[in-house]
């Protein structure tokens, strides 16, 4: 792997893991609904979350109609009444307290730090990325930290980009590596953007093929004795 000045990693998927945070934030939510909660639920809403978060990246969705359209979708699904806007601010009140990491995150930043210079780049939204990230060992790792919601445009879109360079101080797109778990956000948006990308790719999915990715890792550990 050649030198790189700056690292850029996702948040979700890549260091923090979020499917546990959401499991978790979801069966709490669950249950101050009355709900009793069971895997199907689990696997109902990351199926439409995924697509609604899809949808946002796209530019198909606002981040408000997100927030409501994925409880509405929810409770359809299972024929439950409920307030889908009121229920996803419980949602997202549980998910900012699920800080979770992903196995050798902790240690491959502990790695790269002082050798780099580190952001975060986040679809998300402020009120659940910024505690999160507080409560968690990463807390002061990452400068700038650049969040969707904070700045009104998500990943891939170049302007995303262009806010992170120039909060970095706009350095030379080729000292620039972005490390992530998403095909669309992360590499589809570095490969628009001109940057090398590092796909985390713990599960061995396949890529497109029109899509010009520079490395693959499989586990943290692996791309911590490749920097």
């Amino acid at each position: 792997m050649k030198k790189y000045r700056w690292l850029l990693f996702d948040a979700d998927g890549t260091l923090f893991d979020f499917a546990r945070a959401e499991e978790s934030a979801l069966a709490q939510t669950c249950r101050t609904l009355g709900i009793d909660f069971q895997p199907a639920h689990a696997e109902a809403y990351r199926r439409i979350n995924v697509a609604a978060w899809h949808a946002f990246e796209q530019g198909e969705l606002s981040l408000t109609d997100l927030r409501s359209i994925r409880f509405a979708r929810f409770f359809a699904e299972f024929g439950l009444e409920g307030d889908p806007l009121a229920t996803s601010d419980q949602y997202i009140a549980f998910l900012g307290q699920g800080h979770y990491l992903l196995d050798g995150a902790e240690a491959l930043i502990a790695g790269v730090t002082g050798r780099y210079d580190l952001a975060l780049i986040t679809n998300g939204i402020s009120h659940v990325q910024r505690p999160r990230l507080a409560a968690s060992p990463l807390a002061n790792s990452f400068n700038p930290v650049v969040i969707s919601d904070e700045i009104g445009v998500a990943k891939p879109d170049p302007a995303y980009f262009d806010y992170a360079f120039g909060q970095m101080g706009w350095p030379a797109r080729e000292d620039v590596l972005i490390i992530g778990d998403s095909l669309t956000s992360d590499m589809r948006g570095g490969q628009n953007y001109g940057v090398d990308t590092c796909w985390f790719n713990p599960e061995g999915k396949a890529a497109p093929a029109d899509l010009a990715i520079t490395y693959e890792v499989r586990s943290l550990g692996e791309l911590a004795g490749r920097l």
